[in-house]
């Protein structure tokens, strides 16, 4: 008996399963991101998107409905792993000053995973006539990129405080290196002068 081969409906619905998972994961990593923050606008930005997030796993239980699907949620490896990268990110550099650049870093991830995935459903609802489903899809999407965008923004300020303290610590550096080298030379004349 041959199997059925599967379609583009197929992909679009176990691909909706997928992010459906997903977003449950993502409110869950910027509820931890918000506790974790240092800077005020990045946590700010945590929680608001953990709201967003909220509605958007919402919105895709609305593209189900229109899809005469069930709301059904399948593991997303992907995701099972930025999350998973994000904690062991937040134990290794928990309280260290690179600590927000590096939540910033893996929220983006999976920012950019979710953008991908978004714009893919999108384009496929579209292919497929679920224009109602394809305005739900687009609008999770614009919210995300909107996301990364502040993201990348707060990024800039926090590496540029970051980079101030590691040019003054270079500074510090260079000062005492040329200080070493000097007294080196020194000694090294004074051995010279000492053999002449």
């Amino acid at each position: 008996m041959a199997t059925k081969p599967k379609t583009l409906n197929d992909a679009f619905y176990e691909t909706l399963k997928d992010v459906y998972y997903a977003e449950k994961q993502a409110v869950r990593a910027l509820k931890k991101s918000a506790k974790a923050a240092e800077h005020d606008e990045l946590r700010q930005a945590f929680e608001t998107h953990a709201e967003e997030s909220a509605h958007q796993v919402e919105r895709l239980q609305q593209v189900f409905e229109i899809i005469g699907k069930p709301a059904r949620a399948k593991t997303c490896e992907a995701m099972q792993g930025l999350t998973s990268e994000m904690e062991e990110d937040l134990e290794d550099f928990g309280g260290s000053p690179a600590a927000d650049a590096v939540l910033i870093g893996c929220a983006q991830a999976i920012e950019h995973y979710e953008i991908a995935r978004y714009g893919t459903l999108k384009t496929w609802a579209s292919q497929l006539g679920y224009e109602d489903a394809a305005k739900l899809l687009d609008e999770t999407l614009q919210e995300e990129k909107k996301t990364d965008e502040l993201l990348s923004q707060i990024a800039e300020s926090l590496n540029v405080e970051g980079s101030e303290a590691a040019g003054d610590d270079e500074e510090d550096d260079s000062e005492e290196v040329v200080g070493k080298k000097l007294a080196g030379a020194a000694k090294t004349a004074a051995k010279g002068k000492a053999k002449a």
